[in-house]
This record gives structure tokens, sequence and C-alpha cells, in this order.
């Protein structure tokens, strides 16, 4: 980031030469900040470490401006005084990066925040790409973690939110070491039918990692998809963190506390899927067919959720979302389903590359891509491609033996175009 410090300084006397005013001492009546409304005099004043009644010279002046800028939340700064008032002008730097602390355990997000800004005054979850207050967010969140006996490696690094958009937006803030887990988790509320599993299910949680936004939503899911499965279709559990980290030979744990509302066993009984919904009755009932071998209910009901989603997607609805509202019928023990469906936007391919092929091999896998730039964007055609190519070419086949394949995409919220990239190696 280029910035720069534009100093003006008004001596109060004409005839006072600007050599000599350097090493003068004004006491502003007023110090002032215009173009950051987003921060309170009280903040720019603690993070320029100047108080109000100050005499200053102009080296002085400077030095508290260079405070300012240091911070990396500024593109630009000059300040003046006119004899009376010291006012600095202000412009916020482009770009700055929402925080995200991704697995340090030192309570909420706005926990974290908030302890930060105590040592950061114009600390409110925003930091530069990098130096000034990224690097000393950085290096705060390392001395905190020590501070509770919990020695850690934080690493600092633009990310952005999601796959479809590449611009970084946040600066993610992660333990690189030692690794985190979120766990030991305990378990409240389970019968003495399902306690067994209930355990074994929380075991298994205890060696999966720390998310500070996620875990607690995973713990729970991990609990209730286990009961949807087995026809339980109005389980709910809650996982909390449970008491202050810790740390071992093998990491630091976050303890977890889940406790698990059971509910009522129910059959699977009506669908009710909105018009229009690519997908025919009889291929609803063959997915939720009981027979010899089949998956539990649950399972059944989630590839019935796939299924759905995945036709929509193939007509380029990327951000289809199904919301199932059970509605639960207890005197005939079954639950029915009533299903929203929101299907977003059509996204439309934009170009396909073959990266790290011969130009004899990318003409004939170009030769045989049937998607066209302008065509609704088929996530499965992308994923299966190679496969389903290689069984009509054995040309094709035989050349591509002993490589490998990665498929990716990009998909732009606001064009709602896709960008493919297909990468072979050997």
């Amino acid at each position: 980031m280029r910035t720069h410090i534009a100093v003006l300084v008004a001596a109060l006397l004409c005839c006072v030469a600007l050599p000599s005013a350097h090493g003068q001492k004004f006491q502003p009546k007023t110090i002032q900040f215009n173009g950051a409304p987003e921060y309170s005099t009280e903040e720019l004043l603690a993070a320029a470490e100047l108080k109000k009644g100050a005499v200053l010279n102009y080296a002085e002046m400077n030095e508290h401006s260079k405070k300012l800028m240091d911070t990396g939340m500024f593109a630009t700064l000059a300040f003046k005084f006119d004899g009376v008032d010291l006012i600095f002008s202000i412009t916020q730097a482009d770009g700055l990066l929402k925080a995200r602390y991704d697995n340090i355990p030192l309570g909420s997000d706005e926990e974290i925040t908030a302890a930060l800004h105590k040592q950061f005054p114009l600390f409110h979850g925003l930091v530069p790409t990098e130096n000034g207050y990224a690097e000393a967010v950085r290096a705060a969140l390392e001395q905190m973690l020590a501070e509770r006996k919990l020695p850690a490696a934080v690493l600092a690094t633009p990310a952005a939110p999601t796959r479809s958009r590449a611009t970084a937006t946040l600066m993610s803030y992660t333990i690189s070491a030692p690794r985190v887990f979120a766990g030991p988790v305990t378990v409240r509320g389970a019968s003495l039918e399902w306690t067994p599993k209930a355990n074994d299910i929380a075991a298994a949680d205890d060696t999966a990692s720390y998310d500070a936004a996620n875990s607690s939503s995973n713990i729970e899911r991990s609990f209730t998809d286990f009961y949807l499965d087995h026809g339980y279709a109005a389980a709910h559990a809650t996982a909390r963190q449970a008491g202050d980290a810790t740390i071992d030979d093998n990491g630091i744990h976050v303890p977890f506390a889940v406790t698990i509302s059971e509910g009522k066993h129910y059959q699977i009984g009506a669908i009710q899927l909105p018009a229009g919904t690519p997908i025919t009755q009889p291929e609803v009932d063959k997915i939720l067919a009981e027979r010899p071998g089949a998956p539990e209910p649950g399972v059944r009901l989630r590839s019935l959720w796939l299924a759905v989603a995945q036709r929509f997607k193939a007509k380029g609805y990327l951000d289809v979302k199904l919301t199932p509202q059970p509605v639960f019928d207890d005197a005939a023990g079954k639950v029915n389903y009533a299903i929203t469906i929101e299907t977003g936007p059509v996204y439309h391919l934009a170009f396909v590359k073959f990266e790290g092929a011969s130009d004899e091999l990318r003409a004939m896998l170009i030769k045989n891509w049937q998607m066209m730039p302008g065509d609704p964007f088929n996530e499965s055609y992308v994923a299966s491609f190679i496969t389903n190519v290689q069984v009509h070419d054995p040309v094709l086949q035989r050349t591509l033996v002993g490589v490998h394949i990665t498929n990716s995409y990009i998909a732009d919220p606001q064009s709602h175009d896709v960008n493919v990239v297909i990468r072979l190696s050997k």
C-alpha cells in the first residue's frame, strides 16, 4: 500500500521563518480530525498518542502523524496548525480486510475484537492487507494466547470468503501450530438406548479440528444427522463450549458439551415438492423406498434433497437452496415434508481452459467439449467430462493414462459467469 504524509504548518506570526518555527512550541486550542467519521476523536488521539492540551513543535506533530499512518488504516494524512487549531485531514485506506479468527480459542469474534480494540484504538475488526494493524493484531493474538498458557504460532493470511469470490476480503488469523481440537465433547440427554452411540459420536468429534465459527454447529449436526438418519425427525442438539481451552503434548483442546433432545420416532410420510421441480414422482418413490439393504430413512431423505439440488444445478442454478419443512403427524407416527426452493439466478459458462495439456491433447479435449460459452453452467458436466469422454474416445483414453486431472471453477456472484479450469499433470 502506498501512503504519504502531506504536511503544512502555518506559523503564528508571518514574520517568523519556517525553519525557526520548526523548533518553536505551540499549544493547539483544539485537535481536530477530518475525513475519518468511523473513528471517534478519542480513538484517533489515542492512536496518534496525542493528548488534548499538549504543547508541540513541528517535529512532534510530524511524529504523531506518523504514528497514525503506521497503523496502515489510512491512505493519506495531512496536518496543519493555523495558530489556533491543529487539524488532521485523513483518507481511509482502500481494501481493508475483515479479521476472522479461524481457530483462535479466545472467545467469540465480538469478545476477541473488543479485547484487541483496547490495545489498538482504531481496530474495529478491520485491518490493512499487510503490516500496521495486520501484523500488530497477529502478534497480540499470540500474546493473548500465551497469557492463557496456550503458546501458539499465529499466521495472518488474506482470504476470499467463498470459492466463488476470488478477491480477498478477509484477514484469516489461524493457529498454525500446535493443532487445535474441538473436544473433548461430553453428552447430555441421550436415552439409554442411544447413549453408547452418542458417546461414539462424541469420541469421533474429539479428533476434529476446532473452528471458532463452525465447531458448535458441526458438533450439533453430527448428532442431529445421526438421529434424523434413524427416524427421529424432531431430534435437536445444542453444543456449547464448556470451559477454557487446555494444552498437552498433542495440541490445544477446546471442550464442548452437547445437550440432546431426541423426540419421537417417525416414519416418512408425504413429500410435497413445488410445481416444476425437475424430478418425477417415480424417481422420488425409488429414492425413498424401503427395501432390503436400503439406507436409514434420514439418509434416503438427504439423498432426495441432493438429487433435487443437482437437477437444478445442472440447469445453471448454482445458488439453489432447498428448505424442507417437517410437518409432524403424531397420531399416525409420520413426518411429512413441504419443500420450499429458492433457485437464485442462472449462471452461464464464460470459458473453459485446459492447463498442462499438449497442443494435440488440448485440441482433442476441446473437440469433445459440448458446453459452449453462454450456455447454462452444468456442474455435473464438468465433474464427469473426462470420465465420459474416455468412454467414447479410445485414443483419448490411452493418452490420459497416468494423467492426474483436477477440476476447478470460479462463479462470479455479480455477473453470474463461470470460468472453468481443468488441470492435467503427470
